[in-house]
């Protein structure tokens, strides 16, 4: 099938991938502009682009759709069958949605309605679902809220983090990406009012640990974060970040640490207790918990602190 891919980071890359193992031809590839990362902020290619060009296929980095005509009739002019997006980053405007034959496919990591939006692995972990999965969805001008033609479930297990998860599911929808293919055009599901939740765009100053949430919650939220912006809490006046922890049972006033020793540090919460087992200080490599204490001096009494 004469195809046109939308993609940036790895997850995207992975669905391209497998497309191009399946034998499709990728008539042309949207990606964001490169940009400044790393310490010394040099441009970087993004995940999708580093692919393309690998297997020589023509990249187009416009910063608008909407704005730019000229991308418009670029895209026209290919005659694809179906558009595959997948964490594109940019907003299909109605007339570059209608271009396609079989119009555009979107690879979305949630079982939709649930998690419309922005960070659906990690809101999903966060929120304590006991699953998620990917959904192949015929995108609209609303923010996710196209009929589905394919889905398929995983269960959130109980160690799952978002980049555990986001691998998972980045395999699993390019998989169904290329199983659905074929058996197009299919009868979409409408999705239902019912059930609709939005994930909002992970903030940093969202990764700082409450102490008085119970300590479910603070594992969830732990997970979630792991690996961006990674949760965050304060000891000794330092920012440590928390990588790695399970509940326990323990009580005392929240942040209060419990017990220190080569296993983990024991903290309390709101309800039950953390035992934390991964740790970095600014500036720091992560560490087990037994690393860490060889070069911190850490003892039972001490508390954990807000950001403040």
């Amino acid at each position: 099938m004469k195809l046109i891919f939308a993609g940036t980071p790895e997850f995207a890359a992975t669905a391209l991938a497998a497309l191009l193992e399946a034998g499709h031809d990728i008539a042309l590839v949207l990606t964001q502009p490169d940009r400044p990362a790393g310490r010394g902020m040099q441009l970087q290619a993004s995940a999708v682009k580093r692919l393309a060009l690998q297997h020589n296929l023509e990249v187009f980095q416009p910063l608008s759709l909407k704005k730019d005509a000229g991308a418009r009739e670029k895209i026209a002019a290919v005659q694809a069958e179906a558009m595959i997006v997948a964490a594109y980053g940019l907003i299909l405007p109605q007339e570059v949605l209608d271009m396609p034959r079989l119009g555009c496919l979107n690879i979305h990591a949630s079982l939709l309605p649930r998690w419309r939006g922005a960070a659906p692995i990690q809101r999903a972990i966060q929120a304590g679902d006991a699953e998620t999965g990917v959904c192949i969805m015929q995108m609209e001008a609303g923010l996710d809220t196209g009929p589905v033609l394919a889905r398929v479930r995983t269960p959130i297990g109980p160690q799952d983090t978002a980049a555990s998860l986001h691998d998972r599911l980045a395999r699993l929808g390019a998989q169904l990406m290329v199983d659905t293919l074929p058996r197009l055009p299919l009868v979409p599901e409408t999705q239902p009012e019912a059930g609709v939740t939005y994930a909002a765009k992970i903030e940093k100053a969202e990764a700082w640990l409450d102490w008085s949430r119970s300590a479910t919650e603070l594992d969830r939220h732990i997970r979630a974060f792991n690996p961006f912006p990674a949760a965050q809490t304060r000891l000794q006046g330092s920012p440590i970040k928390i990588w790695q922890a399970h509940p326990v049972a323990g009580q005392g006033r929240p942040g209060t640490i419990l017990a220190v020793d080569g296993q983990g540090i024991t903290v309390a919460c709101g309800m039950g207790a953390l035992c934390l087992t991964e740790l970095q200080k600014a500036g720091g490599k992560r560490l087990q918990v037994a690393q860490f204490l060889a070069g911190n001096s850490i003892k039972a009494n001490e508390r954990f602190g807000d950001p403040a």
